[in-house]
């Protein structure tokens, strides 16, 4: 059987006549490889025992040399080895022997001793290499492992050898702050410094227009991207004087939303304003005959300017803007007033400009929205008034029915299950003309203030005792009192024809209490013109009370022009067009202990209700609220359905 190369010999070997056949090359100074390969003698064993110290000085040479702070004996002239270490960690590195055995009898001698033979006398092989140097690990190291050699220092650095110096006041130290002071001024001139510069100004302006060489280029100038941003609901701009009013009732009532219009540029689409929206529609519920286009809005010279021309596009021949706050700007009860200069002459009839509120669950000009819900203004009631024509059969009205009264059906689509809920309106203004002296020719302005309201009046006769006129020099009630699709509650009041145009500009606005013991009171400039009492309203035959609107109203400014409004004097109109309707402000006041600017006031919320039919609102394709058109049912009621 082979011997296993690696195997340690037996101790019986080991101990058995040191004296062998094979000469010890470190042993024998007549060796030729005694002076390449004769390795110093040193003790490591208390059992070492050399045959001969010869050699020693001569080897020395050949060895590391310890370095200063390591401590071990390196005599060689010493034979006292009584006090040495029995410990190394070389396999067999000089004479001295592993725990006593000679080095004759050394394992990895007797492997290479054939093929050393062979070779010649001063060749460096394996063999003698493995004699001389500390190849194999010893056994010893994993027991001993303090042991210390000449070079474990190169091999295991000590860490508290290193100095660690702390001073940043170095060259080093100041690169590392100023690369770390570097890189925080960079991320903060790109987040932060960079944003603000842009934002608040352009830092230089371009040395060549960038329309010079194009004949093509329409150059409007610098456009500041972000011009509508407003932080609160009233205006920096309005002056202080205008920040409270003496109410009808002589209270103080407090400014509580604003917008002066003094910064030139604004647009109007979606998105553009946090208050406004110029909507991009047809007015189809009144045949209008011209398309509404948000580019038909915009602000100049301190004024908001809704421009109506004659444009062809969407198919029809004219082009303006309607302006609203819907579902963005709501209040409930106080004083709505703007300063307006109407558009074209006092003396040609034709344009239709208004400024007027709706409810917010109604969006005006998408039909869908609006159907079942304008103009009813009822109590938390249900009787003939909630039911499709009033459950009349003499065609007093056309209306489908009250959507949401107060008696819906458990479980169905309403968004305050128990109150009656609807998008009434009340107009500040509609402007339109009429003849000073039915036998002269000569006609003026003059401006509807009313409210549309429905279930409607037997005959659309409220009880006028609770009217009120203050001048009936100026104002009238109106004639016309409604039809199957609305009762209009108005009055009429004369104009001075300067006020149109841009030549001047006069004040409009109601004040009102919402409720069913509320009340509707209208100004022209600083003077009253006439009041609308909600016992006005009250039961009459077949329907109960009606009431000053409780529901959250947005605002809407528009220009338009119908036939269903007004005459049309095409001949007159087509001399004043392109024409202007200019708003120089808006303002809103409000009891101090009333207040409420909100899409959401308690108990009459909108938003909501708004968002899980969003398609709709936002569709004015739509017109009718039924599933087949909408997707979603018209409620049952427990008035009609018996639930």
């Amino acid at each position: 059987m082979p011997r296993n190369r690696l195997r340690r010999p037996s101790p019986s070997i080991l101990e058995s006549n040191p004296s062998s056949s094979q000469a010890n090359p470190f042993l024998d100074p007549s060796s030729s490889s005694f002076s390449l390969i004769t390795p110093p003698q040193r003790p490591y064993s208390p059992a070492f025992r050399p045959s001969s110290s010869q050699g020693n000085d001569s080897s020395d040479h050949l060895a590391l040399p310890y370095p200063p702070h390591r401590f071990r004996d390196t005599s060689h002239g010493s034979t006292d080895h009584s006090n040495l270490s029995s410990r190394r960690t070389s396999w067999s590195s000089d004479n001295g022997s592993r725990d006593g055995r000679a080095f004759a009898f050394s394992p990895l001698r007797n492997l290479g001793s054939h093929s050393r033979a062979e070779t010649d006398e001063n060749a460096v092989n394996t063999q003698t290499v493995m004699e001389k140097y500390a190849i194999m690990p010893d056994e010893n190291l994993l027991v001993y492992p303090e042991d210390i050699e000449r070079d474990d220092y190169l091999h295991n650095p000590d860490p508290n050898d290193k100095e660690r110096d702390c001073n940043i006041c170095s060259r080093r130290g100041t690169m590392n702050v100023f690369g770390l002071v570097a890189v925080v001024a960079g991320v903060l001139v790109i987040f932060i410094v960079y944003p603000v510069l842009t934002f608040v100004r352009k830092l230089t302006d371009p040395e060549t227009p960038s329309c010079a060489d194009d004949p093509m280029c329409l150059d409007v100038g610098p456009i500041p991207h972000l011009r509508n941003i407003r932080t609160t609901l009233i205006d920096p701009d309005t002056p202080d004087s205008a920040k409270s009013i003496i109410s009808a009732d002589g209270k103080e009532w407090k400014l509580v939303f604003s917008d002066e219009f003094n910064k030139d540029g604004r647009t109007f689409y979606d998105g553009d304003d946090p208050f406004f929206q110029a909507v991009d529609i047809w007015y189809g519920v009144t045949q209008d005959l011209e398309w509404y286009d948000p580019d038909a809005v915009t602000t100049k010279n301190g004024k908001l300017e809704i421009r109506f021309d004659a444009f062809q596009n969407h198919g029809l021949n004219y082009r303006s803007g309607m302006v609203q706050s819907w579902n963005k700007l709501c209040f409930t009860g106080g004083r709505l007033e703007a300063s307006i200069s109407l558009p074209g002459r006092g003396d040609t009839s034709g344009f239709w400009p208004g400024f007027w509120a709706m409810g917010n669950l109604g969006r005006p000009g998408y039909a869908a929205t609006t159907e079942g819900m304008w103009p009813y203004s009822y109590d938390n009631i249900c009787d003939a008034g909630i039911t499709p024509n009033q459950s009349s059969t003499d065609g007093i009205s056309f209306l489908p029915g009250m959507r949401l009264p107060a008696c819906t059906c458990a479980g169905e689509d309403h968004p305050n299950p128990g109150k009656s809920r609807s998008a009434p309106e009340i107009d500040v203004i509609e402007a339109s003309v009429h003849a000073l002296d039915e036998t002269k020719p000569s006609t003026v302005g003059d401006v509807s203030q009313s409210a549309q309201i429905a279930p409607f009046d037997v005959w659309y006769m409220p009880n006028f005792e609770f009217y009120e006129l203050y001048n009936p020099k100026i104002t009238a009630i109106n004639s016309y009192r409604g039809g199957p699709y609305q009762e209009a509650l108005s009055g009429i009041t004369t104009l001075n024809n300067d006020w149109y145009d841009d030549k001047a500009y006069q004040v409009y606005a109601f004040e009102y209490k919402p409720g069913k013991t509320g009340e509707v009171t209208w100004f022209v400039g600083a003077d009253k013109t006439w009041k609308l009492d909600a016992r006005a309203l009250g039961p009459n035959g077949n329907v109960g009370q009606r009431v000053i609107p409780l529901e959250p109203m947005a605002l809407i400014m528009n220009f338009g022009m119908s036939g269903s409004f007004a005459a049309l004097n095409m001949t007159g109109l087509a001399k004043l067009m392109p024409a202007t309707m200019r708003f120089d402000y808006v303002r809103i006041y409000q009891d101090p202990d009333e207040e409420s600017v909100t899409c959401d006031p308690p108990g009459y919320e909108t938003t909501g209700y708004i968002r899980r039919h969003r398609d709709v609102y936002d569709n004015p394709n739509l017109t009718r609220w039924y599933v087949s058109d909408t997707n979603y049912n018209w409620p049952r009621n427990s008035f009609m359905h018996g639930c």
